[in-house]
């Protein structure tokens, strides 16, 4: 006896507003070394060693915070933090997660 068995996937696609960027629903998150220049978004979380952590916050970069990247040169990022601009090398911005 042979079974056939047929899935059906439903899949929707909602555009989402530029404004709304900074603002995403859910568990997608991704480093802020990925994120495109220009679109703010909201700090979801900061990794790393509590001297790492201690540091970024210094720096302006703390949970709830928005940011800018500016621009994604070689191995820096460059980023707009609370009013500043700010350097910081690739790998601390693989640590913050947007």
């Amino acid at each position: 006896m042979k079974l056939k068995m047929l899935i059906k996937i439903k899949a929707t696609v909602q555009p989402v507003k530029a404004s709304d960027s900074w603002d995403r629903k859910g568990d997608d998150i991704m480093p802020l070394s990925m994120v495109s220049s220009g679109e703010p978004m909201q700090i979801k979380r900061i990794g790393g060693k509590e001297e790492v952590k201690k540091f970024l916050e210094n720096l302006g970069f703390v949970t709830g915070g928005i940011v800018t990247v500016v621009s994604d040169i070689g191995g820096s990022v460059i980023v707009n933090v609370r009013d500043s601009r700010v350097a910081i090398g690739r790998d601390m911005a693989n640590k913050i997660m947007v």
